[in-house]
């Protein structure tokens, strides 16, 4: 049995609108490989305020290297898909093993899952051992005390973490909190900080800062230009104001195409609705969507004309493309050479 389904519909998305605008050798930037079963289950806090949102666990239990290959077997074909792997946001560090093993099987180079209480010296210790080339975290794994409104990059990513990854010259990918985005003068400010700082950070604002929409976006960008080595990635974002002016602003060598599957696995096409995003979801296909305000139904018909996420981010960068009258070499730095280029960077900092 197929992993899972890829339609007529798809199949006709990618063949007339994205097969030719894609160079022959891809590289995804920001992938989970994790399995359900090496997940540490402890028993929910009833009292514990949820600091996610629901929607992205509900496309698959879990994602193993070999599903991880699969999906982009049978997303695109003719193309040679690699990517950068790490842990789902569980982060339990069975499952970080579990990435140093998926990369050492399938070549694909590998972050480790920090948890914000490790020593600078633990962090690097298990990078070496695992082959890591840099750290992922996430803001859940803030200090519970703190409300997830007031979580800042510092609370999971420590000082003396990104002090050690400045020395190392490792990779640093950053998945920004508070309900501001990439916006949010908090999160600029550090972001700069940690530039002006640890200068040999290799730092990704992953999701092009969350800015899923153009009320996100403000004018953050007219203060990041302050820092204009710093990459971004629109993973999970199919905002084409937002894939737009970070073009415009960082420019094309400083901008990396992402999937974060497998949740772009996921049928939905994004709307904005009062400056918040809605994806538009087959019908039963996800649950009840009453479980995550960012999920709405369509009709049985409206869905016969809805892809895989992935497919609408790509639509996306390939009309903002347009918008600047960027070239096939400017895309194929976007979806494979900016990325290789970091990461054999950190390859070869870290480790000769």
């Amino acid at each position: 049995m197929a992993l899972f389904e890829v339609t007529a519909y798809d199949k006709k998305v990618y063949e007339e609108e994205l097969r030719d605008f894609l160079p022959d050798q891809i590289l995804d930037v920001h992938t989970h490989v994790w399995l359900d079963e090496l997940i540490d289950k402890a028993e929910p806090d009833p009292e514990e305020v949820k600091r996610t949102v629901t929607w992205p666990s509900l496309v698959a239990k879990d994602n193993s290297i070999e599903d991880l290959q699969e999906t982009y077997r049978l997303m695109f074909p003719g193309k040679d898909v690699k990517a950068l792997i790490f842990n789902d946001t569980n982060g339990s560090a069975a499952n970080n093993d579990y990435v140093a093993e998926s990369s050492r099987k399938s070549g694909f180079p590998a972050l480790y899952y920090s948890h914000p209480e490790e020593t600078a010296d633990e962090v690097e210790r298990k990078m070496r051992e695992g082959g890591f080339l840099g750290i992922k975290s996430y803001l859940d794994l803030a200090p519970k005390y703190v409300p997830e409104a007031e979580i800042r990059i510092f609370d999971f990513f420590p000082k003396h973490q990104l002090k050690r990854m400045d020395e190392l010259g490792g990779i640093v990918m950053l998945h920004i909190p508070r309900p501001g985005r990439l916006k949010d003068p908090v999160n600029l400010h550090q972001i700069l900080e940690i530039k002006r700082e640890f200068p040999n950070v290799r730092l990704i604002i992953a999701h092009i800062g969350r800015a899923y929409t153009p009320e996100d976006v403000g004018d953050a960008f007219d203060l990041l230009d302050q820092a204009p080595d710093l990459m971004y990635d629109f993973t999970a974002n199919s905002c084409e104001y937002a894939i737009t002016e970070v073009l415009r602003h960082a420019g094309a060598k400083h901008v990396m195409f992402g999937t974060d599957m497998p949740i772009l696995r996921m049928r939905c096409r994004r709307i904005i609705e009062n400056g918040t995003y809605i994806n538009l979801i087959p019908p039963g296909l996800y649950g009840d969507p009453s479980q995550d305000s960012h999920l709405r139904e369509v009709t049985a018909e409206e869905a016969e004309s809805i892809t895989f996420f992935a497919y609408e981010e790509l639509l996306s960068l390939k009309r903002a493309c347009e918008t600047l009258g960027l070239t096939r070499k400017d895309v194929e730095d976007i979806m494979h050479n900016n990325a290789a280029d970091l990461i054999e960077g950190a390859r070869k900092s870290i480790y000769g």
